[in-house]
């Protein structure tokens, strides 16, 4: 129990506030409102009023603030008083439960983040951003938790949720692990690191940048002790937590709790039963007065009698169903609801209801022996020892000791069924004797001990046996008899009755408690279990009474009346008789209190001397509440009381507090309130329906004042309202009165306003999806709402229409917010200060002033949309180009709402057409934003190509989208950006002609990349007009083949007509070269060459289209590369062939016969004898075996393609090798002169050499011509070396000399 000397408020007098307050609040009859129908007034003190002196009328001329200074000083008294009685009620309430218990079943709730601790994770997110924490992370993380930063921490929709009280560290990290879901699925696979795994990782990590530098295992204590005090509370915590609810000081609690006797539970129990007679007489005098309560039928009226008649019985069975053995220690959680449903009649009397039998009693004896005085008879080392026993029982045995150190501290617990036992303990010796057979007794002691009896050691004298010589033997014991819970009182009592105890007489009164309601005054005799007479105090009256002449014995008298029958007793002792009424007064549940007829001294009195206490400590704590003001609370009578009012206080204040604690409690009560809540509502009878009505109206009231309230919280107490009111009865009650319906009718509406309000802010409500399913439940509650009773469903396609206007109006808002979003995150625009624009300005003012009234078009059109002129904006003009960027940003804003909805808002499975809902929410959504978009691309300048990012952007979006894909807005997108598209085409296709012309026409045919510099432009223009028009990905597959079809048939062309030009300029620089053997193969050549094999190539990507009978476009322009390589490499080496005929034409001066052949043969012969004259013509075979060397590496290092670099080498050794046999064949009757010869063969060995080592087959080599000329050389050099004695080593035979000197 709380002890009343730790308050610093002790003294005599009230803490100067209160008194300042009592002394000035003026009396007032207001206070707790009778409920309908109580006729009656309470007695004295029923009614609260506030003390203290009236206040003293104002002067006439005292001031208006005076008067409202006082006027408020006697609300807050009133309030005061009022807050203190409901107090007491709640006390009890938490005290002595027996209706309800603290329910374990109820879901945990988180801590809520503080706008301080939200700024404290953000700096933690962007310390880790900025690389300033030791975690290590990939690029993948960083990336997510930058989004993270950007999309959730950074919102200002999280920012009111914090303030809303809704937002709690697991809804944070429940939206990053869906934020980040995503993003791991789409990770490509690793092997041996499964996505489960990196999941995990990034969860930890997230967890070690959210909670910082805190530690871990501190941070799991906090939250393990918030969770079990969130769980169960224990009474002072109960105490403690509805003294910060209603304002009670420290003090007051104490003063009061004493008073009542909270620690008591047998006062609190015949408190209870007198509270329950009350209202059983309330309910009889209602329905005698005939004041009911406004009934939606008069039939209801004799209903309501037999409902407060059945609650009563139900709480009566339920307290007696409580065990009579509840003890102090008692735990909440223990509570059982009693289903006893027998009806209990107070005022039936049956004397004969108990029997002797049925009081049954249980007592525990310890007895504690110490030691003995005064044994000195016996020796020194003789054994002595004790025995102890309580009669009827079994005997105990203490250790042994010697008589000269008779000490022992032994104990002997006992367990009798006798309220006044006999303890016998005796003092034995160890017999001596041979022949003895027992131990001697030295004395022995018997007491009486009662659960009244000193608990502490005392010395007893014992009675000495006839052999023992010591006189004075005491032994020092202690005997401690407890007091059985259902033991009430005992005591020696003076009584006479009528029916029992007909002789005054001094007898032992145990007063038992049965059952609940069942209590019994006993007496007892001596060694009996069984009482000798009882008394059913069922009935009785107990109150003080003066002493009875004639009945000598006792001195302080009280007596038990009842109808016929009286019963006087008289004690010893004033304490003892209060603390006997006290005790009557709980079992017989009396109205009527007894007073003691003599006042209890005060203590502290003036006098300076202290007082001896002749009352009860519960009389003396009774005392000082009197003294301070507190009596008038703890002695009201409950049933006088309008307990509704009461309780919505009780109730709205509760609730104030568990919305500003550190819990994201959503509007649930915590375990403890709901307990307390509960018990107050049974105790008291509060209507159900009342209740909940009460809780609806202060949930939406916080509702509407921005608090985040879960909606399955509402739709519990709607359902509960609505199903009372429609008579479905869900707690039994049957009766529903005019002021419940009027007040459902009015909460159903503003819940409906609420939900539909809910509905259309739906992102700002419930952001990023939290709580978790409460658009679900706001959806559900909405449809019960508009529900005309609990039985007739209402028509889906209503519901629908409801929810379909509140999305179409949310688009609106979220449109709003998005744009105003967009003007605060954009630069600030530029205001233009020339002269031109401030007329331009001027005009644009009054143009939109008179386009709004022609059309009466409304203002909030003109706000809802940032892009459109207005007279306040119209003197910052802004660039076609900013307009643009404006406009391609708020679609990145749009989409990433339309994903937030799709990610958090889209999957709710009650109803099923909330998905089509959406996607019409979505289309309105990007028709609003399809009015700015239009303005902003009708002021781009002509053939302006700026505006295809927006496009992809938002088709990108859309295309993918399956409800979205070829809706409206996307149609509308579509209809809009193809003519741009085609118009775009055209002038692309214009333009890469116009380079082709210009371009082929100054090509120095200098390698660029893979081919020439106008080839290459082609090439990149035509791949990047494919891949532009690609990458727009347009969703209508018409005209997307279409498009394809085009590009492909324009690169086609295109390729075509750089394949001819190459052609024609391949062919005129041929022509332009030289045919003599010091031509070389000029890099254009080789360059052209190239631009064949690129546009090859790319015709391949760029004229390939997937459907067979469009494929011939890539065919036809491949046959004319081909065909074109082909005439190509036919003018080459038609060139190759002319230079060899020049060479043979040289070799023709030297055939037999000629003129020149013969002069030069002589000219040499006559020249060799003198000087060493050079071989004739060799000069010329080693011309031309550079120009073949040169032509064959020029073509092979600059001509990528080695196929046509092979098929070149092939015709050229054929075509040259024809030409040799040709020229052969035409002198196959000449003999070769022996110049020609040498030249021959030196040109085709290096040839044939030359040819192979490039790669030339040999199935081409050694072709049929080269083998006739091989023969017919050979042949010649024989003759030769017969004829002219050599061929100065020149020879077709192979040899290693002859390749040293090449």
């Amino acid at each position: 129990m709380l002890d009343p000397s730790s308050s610093e408020e002790e003294g005599d007098e009230l803490p100067p506030e209160l008194a300042r307050k009592a002394a000035a609040a003026p009396r007032n009859r207001g206070g707790a409102r009778p409920a309908p129908g109580r006729t009656c007034e309470p007695p004295g003190g029923a009614r609260l009023q506030p003390r203290g002196r009236p206040a003293s009328p104002s002067p006439p001329g005292g001031s208006d603030k005076e008067k409202e200074d006082l006027e408020k000083m006697r609300r807050e008294e009133e309030e005061r008083r009022k807050r203190l009685q409901l107090y007491v009620f709640v006390m009890r309430c938490i005290a002595y439960p027996f209706n309800a218990k603290q329910p374990t079943d109820m879901a945990r709730r988180q801590q809520k983040i503080s706008k301080q601790q939200l700024q404290t994770v953000k700096e933690r997110f962007l310390s880790f951003l900025n690389g300033e924490t030791q975690i290590v992370a990939d690029e993948a993380f960083i990336n997510a938790v930058q989004s993270y930063y950007e999309v959730f921490l950074k919102s200002d929709r999280v920012c009111r949720m914090v303030q809303s009280g809704g937002c709690s560290a697991s809804d944070s990290r429940e939206v990053f692990k869906k934020h980040i879901e995503k993003r791991v699925r789409s990770l490509p696979e690793i092997d041996g690191l499964s996505k489960e795994t990196v999941l995990s990782s990034w969860m930890a990590k997230f967890d070690t940048i959210y909670r910082g530098e805190e530690d871990p295992r501190k941070q799991q204590q906090t939250l393990t002790t918030s969770a079990a005090s969130e769980l169960i509370l224990s009474k002072d915590q109960l105490y403690e937590m509805f003294q910060q609810i209603l304002g009670i000081k420290k003090f007051e609690h104490q003063l009061l709790y004493n008073a009542c006797q909270l620690d008591n539970p047998d006062e609190q129990a015949a408190q209870i039963r007198r509270e329950l007679d009350g209202r059983l007489q309330m309910a009889d005098q209602i329905a005698r007065g005939g004041r009911f309560p406004r009934f939606s039928s008069r039939e209801m009226e004799s209903v309501y009698i037999e409902e407060l008649r059945s609650s009563v019985n139900l709480l009566m069975a339920n307290l007696e169903s409580m065990p009579v053995s509840k003890g102090g220690d008692f735990k909440l959680q223990k509570l059982k609801r009693g289903h006893n449903t027998s009806i209990m009649d107070m005022g039936q009397e049956d004397e004969n209801t108990l029997s002797k039998s049925d009081v049954v009693l249980s007592f525990t004896l310890e007895v504690v022996i110490m030691e003995v005085h005064g044994l000195r008879s016996l020796a020194p080392n003789r054994i002595v020892y004790c025995t102890m026993e309580v009669e009827g029982g079994h005997k105990l045995q203490t250790d042994q000791a010697e008589a000269s150190k008779p000490t022992w501290g032994t104990q002997g617990d006992f367990t009798t069924t006798q309220p006044l036992p006999a303890v016998k303990v005796k003092l034995f010796t160890e017999s001596t004797g041979v022949l003895a057979l027992e131990d001697k007794e030295l004395g022995r002691v018997v007491l009486h001990p009662t659960p009244n009896s000193p608990k502490q050691s005392e010395l007893h004298k014992m009675s000495v046996s006839k052999g023992c010589t010591d006189g004075d033997l005491r032994i020092r014991l202690a005997v401690r008899m407890d007091k059985p819970q259902n033991m009430k009182h005992c005591g020696y009592l003076w009584a006479i009755g009528k029916n029992v105890w007909k002789r005054w007489k001094k007898r032992f009164f145990v007063l038992v408690q049965v059952s609940q309601y069942t209590f019994a005054m006993c007496s007892y005799r001596e060694k009996k279990a069984e009482p000798v007479e009882l008394l059913q105090l069922d009935g009785y009256t107990v109150d003080y009474t003066d002493p009875q002449p004639g009945l000598d014995g006792g001195r302080t008298f009280f007596n038990a009346v009842k109808e016929g029958d009286t019963v006087i007793f008289a004690s010893d002792d004033e304490q003892d008789r209060i603390l006997w009424v006290q005790a009557m007064y709980r079992a017989t549940g009396q109205s009527h209190k007894p007073v003691p007829p003599t006042q209890v001294q005060k203590l502290n009195s003036r006098g300076g001397t202290l007082p001896q206490l002749d009352a009860p400590i519960s009389q003396f704590y009774a005392d000082r509440a009197q003294k301070h003001g507190m009596d008038e609370f703890i002695s009201a009578n409950p049933c006088y009381f309008e307990h509704a009012s009461l309780f919505e206080l009780v109730q709205r204040l509760t609730l104030d507090h568990r919305l500003n604690d550190s819990y994201s409690c959503l509007g649930w009560f915590s375990p403890g309130q709901v307990f307390v809540l509960d018990e107050y509502c049974a105790r008291y009878g509060v209507r159900g329906c009342h209740r909940h009505l009460c809780y609806l109206s202060d949930l939406l009231e916080r509702a509407e004042n921005g608090a985040m309230i879960d909606p399955t919280l509402l739709h519990y107490s709607f359902a509960f309202c609505a199903s009372h009111v429609h008579g479905n009865r869900p707690d039994g009650i049957g009766t529903v009165t005019v002021e419940e319906k009027e007040r459902f009718e009015e909460i159903k509406e503003r819940l409906r306003v609420l939900l539909e309000n809910q509905i259309t802010h739906f992102r700002y409500c419930f952001p990023f999806g939290r709580p978790e399913g409460a658009l679900k439940a706001t959806l559900s509650l909405l449809e019960r709402v508009l529900m005309r009773d609990i039985v007739t469903p209402v028509p889906q396609e209503d519901v629908k229409s409801v929810i379909g206007r509140c999305l179409e109006q949310a688009a609106l808002v979220n449109y709003q917010r998005l744009s105003e979003y967009a003007k605060l995150e954009g630069q600030k625009r530029e205001m233009y200060e020339h002269p031109v624009f401030c007329l331009a300005s001027q005009v644009m003012d009054l143009t939109i002033r008179e386009t709004r009234q022609r059309l009466q078009i409304p203002v909030w059109i003109y706000d809802s949309h940032p892009f459109l002129p207005t007279p306040e904006n119209v003197g910052r003009l802004v660039t076609p180009a900013k307009k643009l960027e404006d406009t391609i940003r708020l679609g990145e804003l749009v989409i990433e709402v339309l994903q937030q909805n799709e990610e958090h808002h889209a999957e709710v499975s009650a109803f099923a057409w909330w998905s089509d809902l959406m996607v019409e929410h979505a289309e309105i959504f990007l028709c609003l934003y399809s009015a700015d978009m239009d303005a902003a691309l009708e002021v781009q300048p002509p053939d302006s190509w700026d505006s295809f990012p927006l496009f992809q952007l938002l088709n990108d979006y859309l295309r993918v989208d399956y409800n979205l894909c070829n809706g409206r807005f996307h149609k509308h997108l579509q209809d809009l950006y193809a003519p741009l598209v085609v118009r775009y085409v055209d002038l692309m296709e214009s333009s890469i002609a116009q380079s082709i012309h210009r371009g082929f026409e100054r090509e120095s045919w200098e390698p660029v990349n893979n081919g020439s510099g106008t080839s290459e432009d082609l090439f990149w223009k035509l791949d990047a007009l494919q891949t532009f028009i690609r990458d727009l990905h347009w969703p209508e597959e018409e005209f997307g083949k279409h498009l394809e079809m085009r590009l492909k048939l324009m690169s086609s062309d295109m390729i075509e007509s750089c394949v001819k030009r190459t052609r024609a300029a391949f062919e005129a620089k041929l022509q332009r070269s030289s045919r003599a053997t010091d031509f070389r193969v000029p890099q254009s050549i080789c360059t052209m060459f190239n631009v064949m094999v690129d546009a090859r190539a790319q015709s391949a990507k760029l004229c390939t289209m997937d459907l067979e009978q469009e494929r011939q476009y890539h065919s036809q322009i491949n046959n004319l590369i081909e065909e074109t390589v082909k005439e190509m490499i036919t003018l080459l080496v038609a060139k190759f062939v002319v230079i060899l005929e020049s060479v043979l034409a040289k070799l023709s001066r030297y055939d037999e016969g000629t003129l020149f052949s013969s002069f030069l043969s002589f000219t040499v012969k006559a020249a060799s004898k003198y000087v060493d004259v050079p071989k004739p013509g060799m000069d010329v075979a080693d011309g031309y075996v550079t120009f073949i060397r040169n032509s064959q590496d020029m073509l092979r290092e600059k001509v990528s393609e080695e196929v046509y670099v092979e098929r070149l080498f092939d015709q050229w050794y054929t075509s040259s090798m024809n030409l040799v046999g040709t020229w052969l064949t035409d002198r196959m009757d000449l003999q070769l002169h022996v110049y020609q010869l040498k030249i021959l063969i030196r040109i085709v060995k290096k040839k044939y050499r030359d040819f192979r080592l490039q790669g030339v087959l040999d199935s081409t080599l050694n072709s049929k011509m080269y083998d006739t000329v091989k023969s017919r050389l050979t042949l010649e050099e024989a003759t030769a070396s017969v004829r002219e004695g050599g061929m100065q080593g020149i020879s077709m035979r192979d040899s290693e000399e002859e390749d040293d000197d090449n």
